[in-house]
């Protein structure tokens, strides 16, 4: 199905039948544009990426900084921690938080490449691969995110909640968003990486 940025945004097939009870509806309803932004954001870093010449791909900018593969290892890996934690997650009885500890920053900070932060996750060296075999074990994991969302479309996974380690606590929708969000952020990334391989 087409977004409301033309984008190609995967459907949810509810039931077979056709037939959507209340509850369902309302988790897809929730879901679709999570599903935009998921595409929205690699859309635009894949064009991004697209850019970095196959012979500099694994280059750092003289400036200093990843190189693009690098972003795109840790990309990958981020994730897959992400998907990794919810796919456990939802396998327990959902915690109880209070209302405090349910509060957490802006998703929309992650997206903003003025705060810099320090990933938690260690860079995997054995990630860091050719252009196209990186790029597709990229689109690889977001089928698998893609599937996951796909399997749970029944469930409110609104219930479950685990921390982040700058936002605080988010549920699953909000981790699916932060994913997105977290793309965005090294899209703008990708794009100084791209103008710095410009410069002479």
């Amino acid at each position: 199905m087409k977004s409301q940025l033309g984008l190609d945004v995967p459907s949810l097939e509810l039931h077979r039948t056709g037939s959507v009870d209340g509850a369902s509806h309302q988790f897809v309803t929730r879901l679709a544009p999570v599903l935009e932004k998921l595409a929205h954001a690699q859309s635009r870093l894949l064009h991004t990426a697209d850019s970095v010449r196959p012979d500099l791909w694994k280059t750092r900018p003289v400036r200093g900084g990843w190189s693009a593969a690098e972003v795109i290892a840790h990309l990958i890996m981020v994730e897959r921690a992400v998907l990794g934690s919810a796919d456990r997650v939802i396998q327990h009885a959902p915690k109880q938080f209070s209302l405090l500890r349910r509060i957490h920053l802006p998703l929309a900070l992650v997206e903003d490449r003025l705060i810099r932060r320090k990933t938690p996750i260690p860079l995997d060296p054995e990630l860091v691969r050719e252009k196209e075999t990186m790029l597709a074990e990229l689109r690889e994991v977001r089928e698998r995110t893609l599937a996951f969302v796909d399997e749970t479309k029944g469930r409110d996974l609104s219930k479950y909640r685990w921390r982040h380690a700058f936002l605080g606590s988010l549920n699953t929708y909000d981790w699916l968003q932060m994913i997105a969000c977290h793309e965005i952020r090294h899209e703008k990334q990708m794009r100084e990486i791209a103008e710095a391989y410009r410069k002479p």
